[in-house]
Parts: structure tokens; sequence; C-alpha cells
């Protein structure tokens, strides 16, 4: 069993996943740093709050912290838009190979009619 583990393991995809993973994290973090940072102050100038995570209501005693929320949307859309950017060039530079037609082409067809008329003489 430990032999199989280690199989699983040194395969390149679990390699490359892990590698992905801890890069994500990585990502991840300098993208919330970014926005703790750099992002909140400057909106904070505009609402007048030391940043986002400040601004919250109440409802009947419950603090709703929608300022909180809204950083959490801006991180997203940062990762995601790199994510775009990574995906969109890694797509130019290895273009999608064409699949192979469903059926026989038309030269494999003459081949094949020409086979079947010397196979009849």
């Amino acid at each position: 069993m430990l032999k199989e583990f280690k199989e699983f393991i040194m395969r390149g995809n679990v390699l490359d996943l892990a590698v992905g993973v801890i890069i994500g994290g990585a990502f991840t973090a300098l993208v919330t740093s970014l926005t703790n940072n750099l992002i909140n102050p400057i909106i904070g100038v505009f609402t007048g709050t030391s940043g986002l995570t400040k601004l919250s209501f109440s409802v009947l005693g419950a603090k709703f912290t929608y300022g909180a929320f809204l950083n959490d949307v801006i991180n997203f859309l940062i990762v995601a838009f790199v994510v775009f950017i990574l995906v969109r060039s890694i797509n130019r530079l290895f273009p999608k190979k064409e699949a192979a037609p469903a059926g026989p082409t038309k030269e494999e067809e003459l081949l094949t009619e020409i086979r079947d008329l010397l196979a009849k003489k």
C-alpha cells in the first residue's frame, strides 16, 4: 500500500496540483493584502471610513457587515481576472487541436471505392 501511495504522489498531475494549490494560496494572500492595504484606504477616502470592513448596519440587534462582503467580492474579482488573463494567454500559446472528423475523409472513401473496384476485376 505504501508503494502504491508513493506512485500516486509521484505522478506529475498530483505534483502539479500541489504546486498550484500552494501558489494559489500565496497569490490569494497577496490579493488580500492588496485589497486591505491599498484598495480599502482609497475607498475609505470616499466613504469616510478607514476601510470597507467597518461598513455595517444593524437590524433588531443583528449586525450586518456588508463592508466585509464587499471586500471579499473585490478579492474574488481580482483573482478571477488574473486567472482569466492566465487562461487566455495559455490558450493563445497552445491553440486547441482540431478534432478528427467523425467519418472517413473523402480521400479514404475514394480509396475504398478504388479498392472495391479492383477487387471485383
